[in-house]
């Protein structure tokens, strides 16, 4: 009698010690996973994207009516997230204007998404600034969640066939801006080409 509840025990301790051992090796996977994904929460924005199709939307275009993504594809696209209180924003956003200005006649378009602004004050910013690439405005966030955006500014590469080829997060420089922008009137299709980050030059939501 004494032999069996002695087996008995000592099976219950094995058990009990290999379910403790499963627990601590997934625990210490999720863990680990967890603090490598917190370390780069940032510079994962839109990062899922990239080789995909390009989400669609119809949103309100800034100053009157509406567009959809469907009206620009066809042609290599630029789809940039931005908003009037976005201190990067405003940095880059004359460089994209200069871009729209020297290349619109190549078939490329730029397209502005406002997030986080009332109308009036994107529209007012976008005069500022002298903008003459079509925006428009996010206005219940769908556009921003689909895309993956968590933080401010962010560009999308997007071929004529609709495919996300690339995405910078931050401000993009006027010599970065300028290169890739001409590799995507060339025909760039490489998903790695086109993709970084600036941190530095990045306010993110939270």
């Amino acid at each position: 009698m004494v032999e069996r509840i002695s087996r008995g025990d000592g099976l219950r301790k094995a058990t009990f010690i290999l379910v403790l051992a499963i627990i601590i090796v997934v625990f210490a996977g999720l863990l680990s996973t967890g603090l490598l994904s917190k370390s780069s929460v940032t510079g994962r924005s839109g990062k899922e994207l990239v080789g995909q199709q390009a989400p669609g939307f119809t949103a309100p275009l800034i100053g009157g009516g509406s567009s959809e993504l469907d009206d620009y594809l066809g042609d290599p696209l630029i789809v940039n997230f931005w908003s009037s209180w976005c201190p990067p924003c405003r940095k880059e956003m004359p460089g994209l204007e200069n871009i729209w200005k020297e290349h619109k006649e190549d078939g490329i378009t730029i397209l502005g998404v406002n997030v986080q602004d009332e109308e009036e004050d994107a529209e007012l910013y976008l005069a500022e600034v002298g903008v003459t690439f079509p925006n428009v405005i996010d206005l219940g966030g769908r556009i921003t969640v689909d895309y993956g955006v968590t933080g401010l500014p962010v560009s999308f590469f997007i071929a004529g066939d609709g495919k996300v080829i690339g995405r910078w997060v931050g401000a993009l420089s006027n010599e970065r801006l300028g290169l890739w922008t001409r590799r995507l009137v060339e025909g760039e299709s490489d998903p790695n080409g086109l993709t970084g980050e600036n941190l530095e030059a990045y306010r993110d939501f939270n």
